[in-house]
């Protein structure tokens, strides 16, 4: 029986595959065996020499937008700044932080609605759109920034199992966009839309699924130069330390990206046949998929991502070659070395990703036992300040670049 654990020994598996068709009396051909490690760092409250200690990049700096809140997830700005964060159970709501003196951080806080296992939040037109895991919400807006009473545009949204954490977006021509994760961890899925990106309609007419083979991509945006989609999505599980990577996807309409018959660069996932399900080989079956455009590390588990505003640059730095994704990677639990467990930037040059660059690292500590902070949803906001919450800590974080600094430009500016 497997247990999760806190110690810093890692737990490890070992699975092997056997050809079919092995005689009994023969010793079977192991042509592939995977190594598994269980290895959570320990949970610790941050304070505030643990957070002097985190690393920033050059240019910006950081401090406490709120604390004290207990597993924010997913952030959205409204009016005038003001700033939404749900939050599961135990506390099933959503809550309307403001910074009404203008110092950088909350100093009213307020729940503006409750609704059981909401996550995703998007924001337009003066009404907010949440979604719990079967339910999709609409709520005026009003003047003060309170939500009036939530109305359920949709109710029957595919089971959650393994991924519940449904994630909302709007397009720059104003669709809205809705994450659905897998049901499992390498398996093909009897509904449709599980392991999908779907886009819905606001007044509850209907949606459509946009891309599909997408195990859990709860962090996507729209390039701010080209209008492309892309969004990182969670590699499988145990399939050991360095597989399967976490992928930054472009993603088109109805593009397939390969989930669970296809991994990584056109490899094939020996656990699940796609003859069974779809009547093609796993070559057939790969021909019609595409491949990640950036692997990233394995495991990381790729949160919030979110397309820094290019008018957020100062002017004097901007450069329509560049653009700047900012992405949460909530950190490991299954690797022997965890890793994520900090705010990174993927450049953009001439519409092409580039490595990600640290931007907030550190939240391990250097043994890598304990962590003090993991990363979730992101935010920008109309200064250019970078928000990003900590649902293991319960901490917003601000990040906002110093006067005269070229802020992400700092990463081409010479």
């Amino acid at each position: 029986m497997l247990t999760r654990s806190f110690l810093p020994a890692a737990l490890a598996l070992s699975s092997t595959i056997i050809p079919v068709g092995a005689l009994a009396q023969e010793q079977p051909r192991v042509f592939d065996t995977i190594v598994g490690h269980i290895n959570e760092p320990q949970p610790l409250k941050p304070g505030p020499a643990m957070i002097r200690s985190l690393k920033v990049f050059r240019g910006f700096e950081l401090t406490i937008f709120a604390e004290g809140l207990e597993a924010p997830r997913m952030l959205a700005v409204g009016r005038e700044g003001d700033v939404y964060v749900t939050r599961r159970a135990p506390h099933n709501d959503v809550l309307l932080l403001r910074d009404s003196d203008g110092d950088g951080a909350a100093d009213d806080v307020r729940t503006v609605a409750r609704i059981e296992n909401v996550h995703g939040i998007a924001i337009r037109d003066g009404r907010a759109y949440l979604a719990a895991v079967r339910e999709l919400y609409a709520a005026e807006i009003m003047p003060d920034g309170l939500l009036g009473e939530a109305e359920v545009l949709y109710s029957d949204l595919p089971d959650a199992g393994q991924h519940p954490n449904r994630t909302l977006k709007f397009s720059p021509d104003g669709r809205l966009f809705l994450s659905i994760g897998s049901t499992n961890n390498a398996a093909p899925e009897p509904n449709p839309e599980n392991a999908t990106i779907v886009t819905v309609a606001t007044d509850g007419s209907g949606r459509e699924i946009y891309a599909k083979g997408l195990r859990n991509t709860i962090g996507f945006d729209w390039h701010p130069r080209t209008g492309e989609l892309w969004g990182m999505d969670h590699g499988i599980d145990w399939l050991g330390d360095h597989e399967q990577h976490e992928e930054l996807n472009l993603i088109v309409q109805g593009g397939d990206y390969g989930w669970p018959f296809i991994y990584d660069d056109q490899e094939f996932n020996l656990h699940q046949n796609p003859v069974e399900t779809t009547g093609l080989t796993w070559e057939e079956y790969a021909a019609r998929t595409a491949p990640p455009v950036l692997p990233l590390t394995a495991h990381t588990a790729p949160m919030d991502m979110v397309f820094y505003p290019p008018n957020a640059i100062p002017e004097q730095y901007r450069n329509d070659r560049y653009a700047y994704a900012l992405l949460a990677l909530h950190g490991s639990w299954n690797r022997a070395n965890p890793v994520g467990y900090e705010v990174v930037v993927i450049p953009f040059v001439d519409g092409a990703p580039r490595e990600p660059v640290d931007f907030v690292t550190s939240f391990l500590t250097r043994n890598r036992r304990a962590q003090f902070g993991r990363p979730c949803g992101l935010a920008v906001l109309p200064d250019g300040a970078v928000l990003f919450s900590d649902d293991s800590g319960g901490v917003i974080y601000r990040v906002a670049p110093r006067p005269g600094s070229p802020g992400l430009a700092a990463l081409h500016a010479r």
